[in-house]
């Protein structure tokens, strides 16, 4: 365990780049109760929707802006001026101006040169610090970037007026030692703020966010339950429970009522969260082994990586075809039916041919059922 002492702020983006997953469009009410939630639990910074796709995104971002949260608010937008107009006027503090970093998009989507790059941060992050915003510039695809064009990139930013680089492993492709290297390079070169915005894509974005902050990254882009494109973000349940737990970082953050804006963000969102997904998902904190019941029972810190009400969650006993006899004493104990190590052991044949016959655990009326057939 490796403990920081400096801050790290959390900027969700689950309203931009979560509602960027294929199929997802949040209503403005849902938008609302979204932000609303994610400022309840004390999350610092909320980047809240893209200006430029039209006048009614441009309406929904003064209405989240009206709610009056104690947020830093963010909107983003590509470099352009055309773009920076549409940020202006709407009660928003801060811009994302994005543009790519390295030769594969200069050259190959943009149709344009690193001069061109350069020349463009200068006039585009000027302009949008005249006009009273404070800018953090998105380096598109720096995870494929030249380190060197990088710094000059953060070089050209800081000159300019920006606070802030956002590194963007725009297709998921690092892991933890590459982010470390190339944060640490990063840090060297520049004292603005630094930025970790990671995809999913390998599985790695949680862990690539962890060893960003670890090599002096400022800030981290999260979403609720890693909504995203593609494979999704960092999660932000994943990153705030990581930083605490494995380096003693406290986000400001507090989860205890984390369920149930997982819930209604995978509901807006039509996304299923998987019954193994961490934290989060319905099985994570079950357990049915009959070693790992009674050890929990002992003591939950036996098999207890993870405190499951720092999300509001606790533990669940599960009877099924590995249970042992003290996870059977403990289930009819719950239900007011004391019974001893005798009887669970003549229970636990009925258990387990129930659980392979009904794929699934007993009911309270089943146990009762089993009972009675002793």
């Amino acid at each position: 365990m490796q403990a920081i002492t400096r801050s790290i702020i959390i900027d969700d983006t689950t309203l931009r780049d979560g509602e960027q997953s294929a199929g997802v469009v949040f209503s403005l009410d849902e938008k609302l109760e979204i932000a609303a939630r994610l400022a309840g639990l004390g999350v610092p910074e909320l980047e809240i929707g893209i200006p430029a796709m039209g006048e009614q995104e441009r309406e929904e971002i003064k209405a989240i802006v009206g709610l009056n949260l104690p947020c830093n608010l963010l909107v983003w937008s590509r470099m352009r001026q055309e773009d920076l107009a549409h940020c202006l006027d709407l009660g928003v503090g801060s811009v994302d101006l994005s543009i790519s970093a390295s030769d594969q998009h200069i050259k190959h989507k943009l149709k344009q040169s690193r001069e061109w790059v350069l020349n463009t941060i200068d006039y585009c992050v000027k302009a949008a610090v005249d006009a009273g915003l404070n800018v953090c510039v998105g380096a598109e695809d720096a995870s494929r970037a030249d380190s060197d064009f990088l710094a000059q990139m953060a070089e050209a930013a800081q000159r300019a007026g920006a606070s802030r680089i956002r590194f963007a492993d725009t297709v998921g492709i690092m892991e933890p030692f590459g982010v470390h290297d190339a944060i640490r390079k990063l840090r060297v070169a520049t004292d603005m703020d630094i930025e970790m915005h990671a995809h999913d894509d390998l599985g790695l974005a949680t862990a690539n966010t962890l060893a960003a902050a670890l090599a002096g990254a400022t800030h981290v882009n999260t979403t609720v339950n890693g909504l995203g494109e593609r494979a999704g973000n960092a999660a932000l349940e994943e990153v705030v429970v990581g930083l605490k737990q494995l380096y003693g970082i406290d986000t400001g953050v507090d989860l205890r009522d984390f369920p149930s804006l997982s819930e209604q963000v995978a509901a807006a969102s039509g996304d299923t969260i998987g019954s193994r997904k961490s934290l989060i998902g319905r099985d994570v904190f079950s357990h049915e082994a009959g070693i790992h019941v009674d050890g929990l029972l002992k003591d939950p810190i036996n098999y207890q990586g993870v405190d499951p009400a720092v999300v509001g969650r606790s533990h669940q006993l599960v009877l099924g075809k590995h249970s042992g006899s003290q996870g059977v004493v403990h289930a009819y104990r719950q239900l007011g039916i004391p019974i001893n190590r005798w009887q669970a052991g003549r229970l636990l044949p009925l258990i387990r041919q129930f659980v392979a016959t009904h794929k699934r655990a007993p009911q309270s009326t089943d146990l009762s059922q089993f009972l009675l057939s002793l």
